[in-house]
């Protein structure tokens, strides 16, 4: 099993991506985007493996404008060096990537001009997945579109739309039940139809359900059915809805116990799960080092590194708390470790708590930082404390002192991100 994040990272540095207006997308403007962007990537898999991450989400926005007129740049052409070393990366290191259209790639469109975009759509993710080099177990994830007033029809003409793509994009494509118009019902169907794979997402089934007696476990199993030894294992989406928000919109972190519940549920290690949360990575880690074989309180201990700031921030009980449960170095207190950090996190900082926090961090630059940069830390200090600026104004100080000092420790902390 694998457990991975969608298209983005937190926290990580120089693996954000860039784009452009249509209006200024001339060749050298898409040329640095593409080379900055393609750049990130390999940051981003980099980092992936080094934290054992192996499954992973590639963003669509990777080639600006792929699939547009706007970019006719032959861009698999000039990068193949580069992207075929990000694709070695990814295949020596086991690591599985996906991509995912957005909502406008819709195949059964009663109109031919949406249907002819969606297709190069779809032309454009594959190139760039053959551009890697990676085979077709990497997928590319679809869903089926729109009702159009007339369910059964659109569902004929998404199975003929389908049937004229070319070979290596059928290859790669992937049903997706959704959480409106097609459910996983209605997905399993036009599969069976169609001999493609079936990606079961939760929280959408959750929201579109068929069947309301039956387990997602039981769907799950039946999804297992349309994945051929060639599609790799089969894979699902995982996310938990957000409590504050309205019903379907995912949760800012995963919680634990819940995927815990689910995962020992599941009992199954022959599926990948594509977490879907706003978090991206932070989750990731949090869900592969509670379901890891590898009982090693040494990742807690780095876990710990990148979260302790931002908890002492938010509650100075629960840091207390969490440096006393890792003290016995032969235990490996997973769950109570999370649950601590997901309860100090719901907490609402206070000024105090806050200056205290940064004044630890300020520790760092005492021997290094100027004089000026020391006044004004201290002048910002008490400018918050008297309600004259924000603790973010003091957040970003320390991070500009961060980074021109280079210290690698606060670089990589949650403190400045979440």
């Amino acid at each position: 099993m694998s457990i991975g994040y969608a298209c983005l990272t937190v926290g990580v540095p120089q693996t954000a991506l860039k784009s452009c207006i249509s209006k200024n997308a001339s060749n050298e403007k898409l040329l640095d985007l593409i080379s900055y962007n393609l750049n990130s990537l390999e940051n981003t898999i980099d980092y992936n493996i080094e934290n054992d991450i192996r499954l992973f989400r590639i963003s669509s926005d990777l080639i600006p404008f792929g699939s547009s007129p706007v970019n006719n740049l032959p861009w698999w052409d000039v990068f193949a060096s580069q992207l075929l070393l990000i694709g070695k990366k990814i295949r020596t290191s086991g690591m599985r990537v996906s991509m995912h259209p957005g909502q406008y790639t819709v195949l059964n469109s009663p109109h031919k001009e949406v249907v002819k975009r969606a297709i190069e759509d779809l032309n454009y993710h594959t190139l760039v997945l053959d551009s890697l080099g990676v085979g077709v177990e990497h997928k590319i994830v679809l869903h089926i579109g729109g009702i159009y007033d007339d369910k059964r029809m659109a569902i004929q003409r998404f199975v003929t739309t389908y049937h004229g793509l070319y070979d290596a994009v059928k290859q790669r494509v992937v049903l997706e039940n959704d959480d409106k118009s097609y459910n996983i019902y209605d997905a399993l169907e036009i599969a069976t139809i169609l001999k493609a794979p079936i990606i079961f997402d939760n929280l959408h089934n959750k929201m579109n359900s068929c069947d309301e007696q039956k387990s997602e476990f039981y769907w799950i199993n039946e999804c297992k059915k349309t994945w051929q030894k060639k599609d790799g294992h089969q894979k699902m989406h995982y996310s938990q809805q957000d409590l504050k928000k309205k019903a379907g919109s995912h949760s800012s972190s995963i919680r634990i116990t819940e995927f815990m519940s689910f995962y020992e549920e599941l009992d199954r290690k022959d599926i990948d799960i594509m977490l879907e949360v706003k978090d991206k990575n932070l989750s990731a880690l949090k869900c592969i080092n509670c379901t890891t074989a590898d009982k090693n309180i040494k990742a807690l201990e780095l876990e710990w590194s990148r979260y302790k700031y931002k908890i002492l921030e938010n509650s100075p009980s629960d840091y207390v708390e969490i440096r006393k449960l890792l003290q016995n170095k032969n235990n490996y207190p997973d769950i109570s470790f999370y649950n601590l950090i997901e309860g100090a996190l719901r907490k609402e900082s206070i000024a105090e708590n806050s200056i205290n926090a940064a004044l630890h961090i300020w520790g760092y630059f005492k021997g290094t930082a100027s004089d000026k940069e020391r006044i004004s830390f201290l002048k910002s200090i008490e400018n918050y404390r008297q309600g004259k600026t924000s603790n973010n104004a003091i957040k970003n100080s320390l991070l500009k002192m961060a980074v021109k000092y280079q210290k690698s420790y606060l670089l990589g902390s949650y403190y400045f991100v979440i």
